[in-house]
């Protein structure tokens, strides 16, 4: 198959000589097109130009700002470079957990990694020597006692978790996988993003509640809140949900705005999972019935080069009205059925995330089908 030449980007003459610098240092090969010959350094413009299949492995270095840093063209040693794989799987002792946990060994076992198991706990005021009283405010007399209480339970709660998915192991219920538990005191959804930013784990892999119960508002949850700003990979499991590996995936809905950086993500997406096989059906939320030709044909595109990029995938591509979302994307996973909602989530400020809640956002809430956010 012929590989064509696309245009990356347009830049300075000088710009474009480090990009394409950078470019070849990652093993992409790129040319410098329109240069003006007599006088290259006062060009107005030039085109970068690659391979249609280096692409995506182009536009995420090209995403990132540091690429016109002075040291960049120096060898570099990849993130995960001698980095144990690592499943992070934070635990509440719930439901929920129990059912992150089942699909987290099973994953690890076929990937051979490592789970972490985590829980986060926040304990209460700590009042030391007070010269006052506090009687009157409703505090504890012995605070310290309290903590120590507290602590006790959750003690004996994760050692009831680890005897229970030991037993589990030795019955052949669970994949016998490398494990560890961690405890740490703070906000949960803090204390799980500090995690992922310092040790990037492959996954974190959480629990959620199902379709119904909403007994916690949009701003309230941690799995939502650790979807909107995880640096990694999150795939949030609905204590509904049947799938208990990924092996048991064969169809993925990807819901793609028609950013360049759902290039970036899908590719991302078929690279991480590159050993399992499963069907791909594009999908995008049409809110204006008038562009609804123009955004079907957008459509066939990107299906007709995602299958020229990845020829083993079976692509299919549709449209779904924004009004009444919840309710359609229902209507379309039971009809269509889907096995995971695949979602691109980029990084949003605080307000944007408190007024106008995500699409994954919305559909932990709702949703009783597993939702993988790619990052």
């Amino acid at each position: 198959m012929e590989d064509k030449l696309v245009t990356l980007a347009i830049l300075t003459y000088s710009k474009a000589q480090i990009l394409k610098n950078v470019l070849e240092g990652e093993g992409i090969e790129a040319y410098i097109h329109n240069v003006n010959l007599i006088q290259p350094v006062i060009s107005s413009g030039v085109r970068i130009r690659i391979k249609e299949s280096d692409l995506p492995r182009a536009l995420k270095i090209i995403e990132s700002s540091t690429w016109l840093a002075d040291d960049v063209v120096k060898e570099q040693v990849p993130d995960n470079h001698h980095r144990e794989k690592k499943i992070l799987v934070p635990v509440d002792f719930s439901g929920y957990s129990q059912k992150a946990c089942e699909f987290a060994f099973n994953f690890a076992a076929e990937i051979h990694a490592e789970i972490v198991l985590m829980h986060v706990y926040f304990s209460p005021i700590y009042l030391p020597n007070l010269q006052y009283a506090i009687e009157g405010y409703g505090l504890p007399v012995e605070p310290d006692m309290g903590i120590k209480n507290m602590l006790d339970g959750i003690h004996e709660q994760l050692t009831k978790l680890t005897n229970t998915l030991k037993d589990e192991i030795q019955l052949g219920k669970l994949p016998d996988v490398k494990f560890s538990c961690l405890l740490r005191e703070g906000v949960p959804e803090e204390e799980i993003l500090q995690y992922a930013r310092e040790n990037r784990p492959l996954i974190i892999i959480m629990g959620t509640r199902g379709q119904g119960e909403k007994d916690l508002e949009l701003i309230g949850s941690v799995t939502a809140e650790v979807i909107d700003r995880s640096p990694v990979f999150v795939y949030a499991i609905p204590k509904n949900a049947k799938l208990v590996h990924f092996g048991a995936i064969h169809k993925v809905a990807f819901i793609t705005n028609f950013d360049q950086r759902d290039l970036i993500a899908f590719d991302s997406l078929i690279t991480t999972f590159q050993n399992y096989k499963f069907d791909i059906s594009f999908i995008h939320l049409n809110s204006n019935e008038q562009r609804k030709t123009w955004n079907e044909i957008k459509l066939a595109g990107i299906r007709e080069y995602f299958k020229k990029q990845y020829p083993q995938l079976n692509i299919d591509y549709h449209l779904i009205p924004e009004d009444h979302l919840l309710a359609n994307l229902d209507s379309y996973v039971k009809d269509q059925q889907i096995d995971v909602l695949g979602i691109t989530n980029y990084k949003r400020n605080v307000f944007a995330r408190l007024f106008n809640p995500s699409i994954a956002r919305r559909m932990v809430f709702h949703s009783d089908i597993p939702i993988l956010v790619i990052k």
